[in-house]
Parts: C-alpha cells; structure tokens; sequence
C-alpha cells in the first residue's frame, strides 16, 4: 500500500522549554565583580562554595551540594548556571551530568561570554578592583 505525502498526518513539533540563562552577576562569568552580588556578598562564603566542586569519581557522591544562583531566593533556589556549565564541562562532574542525563537536574542553560574554568578564579582577591 502506498501513501502520498499530502495524506500524511502531520503531528506539531514540541517546542524545548527556553534554556535559563546565567543572570548578569553570576560570578562564573569573566569580567563580573563578585562582590557586587545583590544582596550583599560574603568572600567567607564564597570561598566555602569549594564544598560544591567536585570531579571525577569523586563526585558520584549524592551528598555533593550544588551551588545555587544568587538571585533565587531561600525555599525557591536553583542551581547556577554558570555552575553547571562549569561542572559539567571543564569540572569533569560526573555525578551531576548524570542528574542532568536522569532529569534530577534542568541542564537547559545558556552561559553569556567567557567563562572562569575554576572556582577559585571567581573569587576576587583583595587587592582587584574586580575579577579578571
């Protein structure tokens, strides 16, 4: 039996939720000034984000907490977008690429310019004027 194209059914195509994209002060993005983080920003805290990063093996751990994004707020945080490029890429996270692959995790982000490839490299020493 054989069908024309034109009596085909044609199903709609779903369109993909839109990406979330890295928010302007994330501290991932190069060029960005940690310390003008609405809210206030704490180089204390900052530094104790080390705790999120993880690689390797290593990070296969469930207990490995996930850096949130400064603009959400308490009850309603989500991950950082800058975070999870970071840890999915050049961090070599595999626990967290497999939340993303198993849907525990909304990997649909977009980062905006160039990025830092290591955490330290976010934090901005006391005597910049900002982060490089």
């Amino acid at each position: 039996m054989s069908h024309r194209l034109e009596d085909a059914v044609v199903l709609p195509v779903a369109e993909p939720d839109e990406p979330r994209i890295q928010c302007a002060k994330c501290p991932w993005k190069r060029g960005v000034d940690a310390r003008q983080i609405p809210n206030g920003y704490s180089v204390e805290k900052h530094r104790r984000l080390s705790s999120t990063i993880a690689s390797g093996t290593a990070s296969l751990r469930r207990d490995t907490p996930m850096m949130t994004c400064h603009e959400s707020g308490p009850g309603a945080e989500v991950v950082c977008v800058g975070w999870i490029v970071n840890q999915i890429g050049p961090g070599d996270n595999l626990g967290l690429r497999m939340a993303v692959v198993c849907g525990e995790v909304d990997g649909n982000v977009h980062t905006v310019g160039p990025q830092h490839d290591r955490l330290e490299d976010t934090i901005p020493s006391e005597d910049d004027s900002h982060a490089e």
